[in-house]
């Protein structure tokens, strides 16, 4: 009998939301995850037969934290596995609706690595640094800011890259010598 309440016990636990060594959100849940990926970005790495040369470090953002929480918590509700939503959203428009904003940046990009059933920080990371698609999200330059969420053990971690106007450019805009245009710039000839 004793036997049958662990065994019990053991099985909802591992239902449980919260299982992991650090809690989602927490600070030191966004640290680790920081730690393990820019450790490999500041060197390099082989994803698949491509090395990827040194990458600037990541940095948290908390709207793209916000995209990975309803699209982890969507997909382990509705019982899928995909980079597209049940309501046919796609990272980018999740992470434009969860407030990661392209409005004022020269250029802006999305990107997302899924995975499910890993148990920790450590497990789920090393899982997307062995996978060459994932891996080329990890290190891939163009992304600045990063963010996680797991839930149910379903992980999303979507990424993010925007790049400011120049000064002068910005300058250029607000005189009204150049416009954007569909999130390019057009400048005025005179």
């Amino acid at each position: 009998m004793k036997y049958l309440t662990f065994l019990c016990g053991f099985v909802l636990a591992l239902h449980a939301p919260n299982l992991y060594a650090q809690t989602p959100g927490s600070s030191k849940f966004k640290r680790q995850f920081l730690e393990l990926i820019n450790k490999t970005r500041a060197i390099g790495c082989d994803c698949g037969n491509t090395h990827m040369p040194p990458a600037p470090p990541l940095v948290w953002n908390d709207d793209l934290e916000k995209a990975a929480k309803g699209h982890a918590k969507d997909m382990a509700s509705k019982k899928y596995f995909s980079h597209i939503s049940k309501d046919g959203r796609d990272a980018m428009k999740r992470a434009e609706d969860a407030g990661y904003k392209h409005d004022g940046y020269q250029s802006f990009t999305v990107g997302e690595n899924i995975a499910q059933g890993q148990m920790s920080i450590e497990q789920v990371t090393n899982g997307w640094f062995h996978s060459e698609g994932h891996c080329r999200n990890l290190m891939n330059p163009d992304f600045k800011e990063v963010g996680i969420w797991v839930y149910n053990l379903y992980w999303v971690q979507d990424f993010g890259g925007r790049v400011e106007f120049s000064p002068a450019l910005k300058q250029m805009i607000k005189s009204g010598k150049a416009h954007i245009i569909r999130g390019s710039v057009r400048k005025e000839h005179y």
